[in-house]
C-alpha cells in the first residue's frame, strides 16, 4: 500500500537516502530542507527516476513559525501522513565545555531538539485523528553515551532518545508507532559540518575503517516501516562492524 512519507533534512545524508528508498518503494514524499536548490534538484530526481509524487517545502525546522506555516497548511491531499522521519540534525564544534561556542550550542539544541518538537507538534495530531502513523526520530549513539568534547551534542541526542520513549507512551493509545534510530559512524556531511568545512579533519574521522552510509540507515528505516502493523521496533543502535561504541573503534593501518 502506498504511503505518504514526510522527511525533514532531506537535502543530504540519511534524509536524502531515505527519500530515495521510499520513492523506490512507490511512496509519496514530502521533503523539507533549508537549501532550496538542493531540495528542488532532489525532488526533480525522485519524480523523474521513480515517478513518485513529491512535495518539496523549503524552511528551517529551527523556526517554529516557518514550521507551522508550511506544515500547518498542507494541501488536503497531503495531510494523511503515514510516516514522519525527524531527520534534520547536526553537530557543530568539538570543544570542552569551558571552551564551547554558545552559538554552536544554540544551533544544535534548536535543530536537534526544538526543531524535532516543532515538526512533531504539527504532524502528530494528524496521525492521532486517523489513529495510525509511524514516527522515526534519528538520534545517535551519542544519545546513549557521552564522550569528551561532545557534551552539548550528546545532551541534545540524549533528549531525542528520551523524547522517543516518551512519545511512544503518549501516542500508544492512538495506534502510532515511534522508532528511535541511533546510528554510530555514518559518512555523510556530518563531520564536515561539525568541523565547519575542514574537509581534511572530517575525512580523518573515518580513516582506517568502513563507516556506515546514509543508504545503510535508510534501508533499516524502510525495513521498520514495512513490518506488520502489530510490530514496532522501539529502539535501534546501529554501528559499522569496526565500531563497538562511541569511543571504541578498530582502524586498520597500512
Amino acid at each position: 500500500m502506498q504511503k505518504t512519507v514526510l522527511i525533514t533534512g532531506a537535502t543530504s545524508g540519511i534524509g536524502e537516502a531515505a527519500a530515495g528508498k521510499f520513492a523506490e518503494s512507490s511512496d509519496r514524499l514530502i521533503i523539507t530542507g533549508r537549501r532550496k536548490e538542493r531540495l528542488d534538484e532532489l525532488a526533480d530526481h525522485l519524480r523523474s527516476t521513480y515517478g513518485t509524487e513529491v512535495l518539496a517545502l523549503c524552511f528551517d525546522v529551527r523556526d517554529r513559525l516557518e514550521v507551522e506555516k508550511h506544515l500547518g497548511a498542507l494541501p488536503e491531499e497531503w495531510k494523511n501522513i503515514d510516516i514522519l522521519i525527524n531527520n534534520a540534525g547536526l553537530a557543530v564544534g568539538l570543544s570542552h565545555i569551558d571552551e564551547g561556542d554558545t552559538d554552536d550550542w544554540d544551533r544544535m539544541i534548536d535543530t536537534n531538539v526544538k526543531g524535532l518538537l516543532y515538526v512533531t507538534r504539527v504532524i502528530s495530531p494528524l496521525m492521532v485523528r486517523r489513529g495510525t502513523g509511524h514516527i522515526f526520530n534519528i538520534a545517535s549513539i551519542a544519545g546513549k553515551e557521552v564522550y569528551e568534547n561532545g557534551a552539548v551534542y550528546c545532551a541534545s541526542k540524549h533528549a531525542v532518545d528520551a523524547l522517543s520513549r516518551a512519545m511512544r507512551i503518549d501516542l500508544l493509545k492512538h495506534g502510532i508507532k515511534v522508532t528511535n534510530i541511533a546510528p554510530g559512524m555514518v559518512e555523510t556531511e556530518f563531520s564536515e559540518v561539525r568541523f565547519k568545512g575542514d574537509t581534511e579533519r572530517a575525512a580523518a574521522v573515518y580513516a582506517g575503517l568502513e563507516p556506515l552510509t546514509g543508504d545503510d540507515i535508510a534501508g533499516v528505516i524502510l525495513y521498520c516501516a514495512n513490518l506488520p502493523d502489530h510490530v514496532c521496533i522501539n529502539d535501534l543502535v546501529i554501528t559499522p562492524k569496526a565500531q563497538a561504541n562511541a569511543t571504541n573503534t578498530f582502524r586498520k593501518t597500512r
